[in-house]
């Protein structure tokens, strides 16, 4: 057995299996040629031996595409034609196999040229439509709407010194963009890292929060400072103020708060106070770097070198960083996330927006103590609502960072060390997996299935002193990027609302009779409407009831929610309790101590509520659209056009093209949803927190003596006579529910009622519509393609290991590649006379 077979059966969650592969002398080539009699025998229990199969399966399917991707890969570009065949003689490695040198990145190759080629074509046809009749029109519009920008958002979460910023780094190679490794430094604003698609340059677009947010940051600084003069220094709300202000004006705010917003402070970023975002430009990612460390980074104490430098990173509400090409980053966005709890409103909605809308959340932390970090496991549990049901997260990934600093000693040897290194990453791996299992808030939203660990190093990634590339992980997470950054979803909604758009036009040229027909398949279209609406509402209808129900009991169970908050209370035996408390009705509820602790009145009393309705709502709205938002009655919505064909052989086109209407309205809804559900879920604390608020800030007015037990009453009371905020939290949730029933069925009946009469119903326009049969033939190739590929892998008619079982259409791709290539080789070769 080897470490391979190892780390993947740990990685699937079936680490206790790893003693009988071991037994059986099972390594990574007998892994893959592993027969259903070999498994059972292996895996004798059920449940273990289905994860092992599918997760074969996928393993499989990943090395042979990456296989056919070498078959490409391995051959010069046909962009080398004008260079001498002694060129390509004198550089061997040009012609050497990907797995002998770092493989070139190719995400969505095949994809990319058909998206391009389609793009052309409806560009094409769009110009030659004209605006007179509502058809036409009507067509115009649909080829504008198919442009649809792709954004993965990955939030990356980590304590200070954790390594996030180097591991990006190291992910994207970009081995300076993001500073790192600085002692007293830490990340204090969210920078976005993506793909710069407009020039060749790196760029920072920094955007500030207002003038009139900052006068009033400064203003609450003031009234805290002025009373709490004798405040410790190390006190978090004491020291925040001061770092800050400090920062941003050294000394000058001692002697004065009264001219802080004077111009002279600004001279270097006038765009503060004109409302603009400030764009920095640079030729190399280290100089980027350099420049925008004052505005993203907190490191006003640092020390020699550093006095009396401004650092801007208080007035800084995001920084987006942009990077020239870059294959990770082509429809992804890395974000970089400083913990919650801003006091800056504006700063503090826009990382709960952010945070909710990342598809994937990576924790990092340093692997020496990783299942046992408390820091990182507050900051899983603190967002677990925020991204699983109050947000949109499909997969959260646990980065154990460093994981090369083990004992280099003399006595080690390489080897030595690297089996050291490998032990501990199975050993990190099946550690904080047990712990995952533990941690029942974050199961609450989260399936096991959902949770991946990674141990990497990033030092090793660049070095290779002890790691190959692909024991450090990092090849991992960038393959997992190019998954995201892959175009073929977006290329087949393309493709097939071209060819359904294309399939109208031509049905529009050619009918000339029919029209009675026409008429009747109306008739059966708007029958079958009816009826699937009538389905539509009924599951929706049943879903808003169950919630009903599981709402109603949540709030019999209140009493739970207020024993939470008594408990939190009943910390006035502690030494600071007070200073935290106050910290916390300052903020509306909402505090982070430096210590780690997150502190939300408002979930706490919206518990009883959430934890009521919180496994049937991830079973409603799943994440992953593709499991079916409403027990998936939106997947089974159909006005069944394909089956009116074979009838009504006239108007096939029109029907085609309804067929494509009725799927991309689909998945429109689909992402209406996964939007909407997470206001619908977060309805529930905000309701309670628009009515603690007034508490609040009674509670902040008390000062003297005995002011912790008077805060304490003050809460307390609040709570105890409107005891209606449960309800009040209820009503919210249903009355949107009831929203979004009326969205659903208006987006349905309104998208497919226009598209049937103008399909259907409009007179024949055919002289005035473009010839597009040609262009139709095309498109519908890479439709056929797509539905190939969709349905799913067939084995190749050709012989040799590299196309052993590939998708249909991505053989139609690569097969054309290569007759390209070895055109251009062969007129190549005839020019140098080698032929």
């Amino acid at each position: 057995m080897d470490d391979f077979v190892r780390t993947k059966l740990v990685e699937w969650g079936l680490s206790e299996w790893v003693e009988k592969f071991k037994d059986e002398q099972i390594d990574a080539e007998s892994l893959y040629d592993l027969d259903d009699r070999e498994i059972d025998n292996l895996i004798t229990k059920a449940g273990p031996r289905v994860k092992f199969k599918k997760n074969l399966k996928l393993l499989k399917c990943e090395q042979e595409h990456e296989e056919a991707a070498d078959v490409v890969q391995v051959l010069p570009s046909t962009s080398d034609t004008g260079k001498r065949k002694s060129d390509l003689q004198s550089n061997p490695s040009r012609l050497q196999s990907p797995a002998k040198r770092q493989r070139l990145s190719m995400p969505g190759f095949e994809e990319s040229i058909i998206l391009s080629d389609v793009k052309s074509i409806m560009t094409f046809v769009h110009e030659r439509l004209n605006d007179q009749d509502k058809l036409s029109a009507f067509l115009k519009k649909k080829i504008s709407d198919l442009e649809i920008e792709k954004r993965e958002l990955v939030g990356v979460f980590g304590k200070t010194g954790a390594g996030k910023s180097s591991l990006i780094n190291a992910i994207i190679k970009e081995k300076n963009l993001l500073p790192s490794g600085s002692i007293n430094a830490c990340t204090s604003v969210m920078i976005k890292v993506e793909a710069n698609r407009d020039s060749l340059k790196y760029e920072a677009e920094i955007e500030f929060i207002t003038k009139e947010e900052w006068k009033e940051e400064l203003w609450s600084f003031r009234q805290f400072l002025d009373n709490n003069k004798n405040q410790k220094k190390e006190d978090d709300d004491y020291h925040d103020a001061v770092e800050k202000l400090s920062a941003l004006y050294g000394e000058d705010w001692t002697r004065s708060f009264e001219n802080l917003m004077d111009r002279k402070y600004f001279k270097e970023i006038p765009e503060f106070l004109q409302s603009r975002r400030k764009i920095l430009t640079c030729e190399s990612a280290n100089e980027l770097s350099a420049k925008c460390v004052k505005y993203t980074r907190s490191e006003s104490k640092q020390g020699e070198g550093n006095e009396g430098k401004t650092w801007f990173w208080p007035l800084v509400k995001c920084v987006t960083v942009r990077v020239p090409n870059n294959p990770f980053l082509q429809h992804v966005t890395l974000v970089d996330l400083p913990g919650n709890g801003d006091c800056n409103k504006s700063r503090d909605q826009m990382w709960k927006g952010i945070v909710g809308d990342c598809s994937t959340v990576w924790i990092v932390t340093e692997i020496n103590r990783a299942a046992s970090d408390k820091a990182a496991w507050g900051i899983l549990e603190s967002v677990s609502s925020l991204i699983g049901n109050g947000g949109e997260c499909q997969q959260i990934h646990f980065i154990c960072t460093k994981s090369d600093l083990v004992d280099d000693s003399d006595d080690l040897s390489s080897a030595d060390i690297h089996d050291q290194i490998i032990k501990r990453n199975i050993q990190a791996k099946d550690g904080v997996r047990k712990e995952f299992n533990k941690r029942s808030k974050i199961n609450k939203h989260f399936t096991d299935d959902s949770f991946k660990v990674f141990t990497v190093s990033s030092k090793e990634f660049l070095k290779g002193k002890h790691l190959s590339p692909e024991e450090t992980e990092i090849t991992k997470l960038q393959g997992f990027l190019q998954d995201l950054n892959d175009c073929h979803s977006e290329t087949v909604n393309y493709v097939n609302g071209a060819y359904g758009i294309l399939s109208l036009i031509e049905g529009a040229r050619r009918r000339k009779e029919g029209v009675g027909k026409a008429d009747d398949v109306c008739k059966v279209l708007e029958k079958n409407m009816t009826e699937q609406l009538d389905q539509v509402k009924k599951a929706v209808e049943k879903a808003i009831k169950d919630f009903e129900q599981c709402l109603t009991e949540g709030v019999k169970n209140s009493k739970t929610s207020e024993e939470k908050l008594k408990s939190f209370l009943d910390r006035d035996k502690q030494p600071s309790f007070f200073k935290t408390l106050e910290a916390v009705v300052r903020k509306d509820g909402m505090h982070k101590t430096k210590k780690g602790e997150h502190i939300n009145l408002n979930t706490v009393l919206a518990s009883c509520l959430t934890d009521s309705i919180d496994e049937k709502f991830r079973k409603t709205f799943p994440n992953d659209v593709k499991g079916g938002s409403f027990n998936g009655v939106i997947s089974r919505f159909s006005l069944d056009p394909n089956s009116l064909i074979q009838k009504y052989q006239d108007v096939k086109l029109q029907l085609i093209f309804l067929q494509t209407e009725e799927d991309k309205i689909k998945a429109k809804l689909n992402k209406i949803i996964l939007k909407e559900k997470k206001i619908i879920y977060n309805s529930l604390t905000e309701t309670i927190e628009k009515n603690m608020k007034k508490c609040y800030e009674d509670a902040r007015k008390i000062s003297g003596k005995d002011a912790l037990k008077k805060m304490r009453k003050t809460i307390e009371t609040h709570v105890s006579l409107n005891r209606n905020i449960y309800e009040d939290a209820k009503k919210t949730m249903l009355e949107k529910m009831d929203i979004l029933m009326t969205i659903i069925c208006k987006e349905l009946k309104e998208t497919l009622d226009h598209s049937i009469k103008l399909s259907l119903k409009a007179s024949a326009l055919s002289e005035n519509l473009p010839d597009v049969s040609k262009h139709l033939e095309t498109v519908q190739q890479h439709y056929n393609e797509g539905k190939c590929s969709q349905e799913g892998e067939v084995t190749s008619q050709y012989p040799g290991k590299y196309l052993n079982v590939i998708s249909c259409h991505r053989i139609i791709i690569i097969n054309r590649f290569l007759l390209n290539y070895f055109n251009s080789f062969y007129e190549l070769s005839k020019k140098w006379g080698t032929i």
